[in-house]
């Protein structure tokens, strides 16, 4: 397992997937086979999306290193993610971040929000927040923040989530139908989002009142 997580970093960074020392120094600390179910622990560093529950999965590991490359995260940044998962997206964020910063989570289904809590606890993540909510609509609540990540499709940017961006912060979200999503990187500048398109990729929908 140990060979196999040296082998992505190696091919990560060769092809300059993953330039950022904080991801690089994220993924060795994070161990991915906390965030995976047991019957797929020798799995876990397998390029591949892989199930979780509920019919989910844990994002394969290539397209979470080029979504945090994207975000541009920083020491010290509030991030809100939507879509939990298994919460190892937000273990790697909260490792980034730091202890001065933050990272809150929201995931509509109740399940995944005990699993990745559970996980999350087992790593010792102790700066993310986890929330069982629409997160179509973001977390009005502890706006703004310095970096937004959907890791669902919606089929265009929720303008709430714009909202909730602090000026010059960043957003990084697959948009389109089930099928052809683009990955979009947004920053706002002047209370408005310049956007740029990143490739295309394959998420499951964004679910609640602005997703698909």
């Amino acid at each position: 397992m140990k060979n196999q997580k040296q082998a992505l970093l190696d091919y990560w960074i060769k092809n300059k997937i993953v330039t950022s020392k904080y991801i690089i120094d994220a993924f060795k600390k994070v161990k991915r086979e906390n965030f995976v179910l047991k019957k797929f622990k020798s799995d876990a560093y397998e390029d591949v999306p892989l199930p979780i529950l509920k019919e989910q999965t844990i994002s394969q590991p290539t397209t979470v290193m080029m979504m945090l490359e994207f975000l541009e995260l920083k020491p010290g940044m509030k991030v809100l993610e939507i879509g939990t998962g298994s919460g190892y997206n937000a273990a790697l964020m909260a490792e980034i971040v730091g202890p001065k910063g933050k990272v809150i989570t929201t995931e509509t289904i109740e399940e995944l929000v005990e699993f990745a809590k559970k996980n999350l606890k087992k790593s010792k993540i102790t700066n993310v927040q986890v929330i069982h909510t629409d997160g179509s609509k973001g977390w009005p609540t502890a706006a703004p923040y310095d970096r937004i990540i959907c890791t669902a499709a919606a089929p265009k940017i929720p303008e709430v989530y714009i909202k909730q961006l602090q000026e010059k912060g960043i957003i990084v979200i697959p948009v389109g139908p089930l099928y052809g999503q683009v990955m979009i990187r947004g920053k706002k500048i002047k209370g408005k989002l310049e956007t740029e398109r990143l490739g295309d990729f394959m998420f499951v929908p964004l679910t609640g009142k602005f997703g698909q």
